[in-house]
């Protein structure tokens, strides 16, 4: 297929994108790009793209990609950047959404990959969730998700055919690396200061998926039978793989060498807190092969935070944290408090 790949220059984009080339698939790109000082060892792949704001796409500019199906990453990529303004939030990740979708289905694209999120189950307890379960989201990141999924559902027709990934947290070497996510944050600490740091108090229950093997669930969406998917939500991960936050630090300091677990000075309760089941994924989705284990990703990383020469210095700074980067964008000037380039 010819696919349209939105938020293809991010954490999770620019490593999806080489996993669906290698399928055959002709892949173009949409990105405004934020994160473009960002790379970690390699930068992403270079394919042809529309260098926009996710804000102002039309099915005209649809038209012209003359794609087969689209797939949705771009947003505001997690709770405390989303939190640096519920607004922009709102705009970016829900409202702009709502219309990509729509010109998506008046360009007469009809796949449509949703990339979702397990924290829409927010507060979830010890059972373990599926696709079935109530929407409990505790963030304007899962409200927004949930709001997506309930839009694309009324819209959803022989001509326009929505999918829902609920991906859970996800970890692992990426091009564009995220050092703001628990496991990645964890390893990062490890590695540049001798200590697992917890931002909690460790029993929040988190379920984890290596960013590959998202990639991997997207090609086996994009690539089922219509009747197998249409406007199906799926839970992306491996069965086995919730942990409880103090787990995975136990694992941090099992691989790192001569590293001991701590508490940083607020950590108290996350009230995001949720268990998943990934049974239908599998069922449903026999391509869908996951392959890694939390441990084998804590390894990974681990082993390119020393390669990659990574330091305290560069863990503290902006470059591999989204709500660093963003503010030091607006400080700067460069983009303005709407988050668009050149209106400080």
């Amino acid at each position: 297929m010819r696919v349209l790949v939105t938020g293809h220059l991010g954490y999770l984009g620019s490593e999806m994108v080489p996993v669906l080339q290698a399928r055959g698939h002709d892949v173009v790109g949409l990105d405004t790009d934020f994160f473009r000082h960002c790379d970690f060892q390699a930068a992403p792949v270079t394919l042809p793209a529309l260098f926009a704001d996710i804000r102002d796409v039309t099915a005209t500019d649809l038209e012209k990609l003359d794609v087969d199906a689209v797939i949705h990453l771009a947003a505001l990529s997690n709770d405390p950047l989303s939190d640096l303004d519920p607004q922009l939030t709102h705009d970016i990740n829900l409202d702009a959404s709502l219309r990509l979708a729509a010109a998506t289905k008046k360009a007469g694209v009809r796949r449509f990959l949703f990339s979702s999120s397990c924290s829409l189950y927010g507060r979830g307890g010890d059972e373990e969730l599926d696709e079935n379960a109530e929407f409990k989201p505790v963030t304007p990141y899962g409200e927004s998700k949930v709001r997506v999924e309930q839009y694309l559902s009324t819209i959803a027709d022989d001509t326009f055919s929505p999918v829902y990934l609920r991906n859970a947290t996800a970890y692992g070497v990426s091009r564009r690396l995220r050092a703001d996510i628990v496991v990645n944050n964890l390893v990062a600490h490890a590695a540049t200061s001798g200590k697992v740091l917890l931002e909690s108090d460790g029993t929040p229950w988190r379920p984890l998926v290596h960013v590959l093997d998202i990639a991997d669930a997207f090609a086996a969406a994009l690539e089922a039978p219509t009747e197998a998917i249409h406007d199906q939500a799926f839970n992306v991960g491996t069965t086995g793989e919730n942990y409880q936050v103090r787990d995975i630090a136990d694992i941090v300091a099992d691989v790192v060498p001569e590293c001991a677990v701590g508490f940083g000075m607020n950590a108290s309760p996350d009230i995001r807190d949720y268990k998943v089941d990934f049974s239908k994924i599998r069922r449903i989705l026999p391509a869908y092969q996951p392959r890694w284990t939390v441990r084998h990703g804590v390894e990974q990383l681990w082993g390119a935070y020393r390669e990659g020469g990574m330091t305290t210095e560069m863990f503290a700074g902006p470059a591999y944290v989204r709500l660093r980067e963003i503010q030091r964008l607006r400080s700067a000037g460069a983009v303005g408090t709407d988050l668009r380039w050149g209106t400080a």
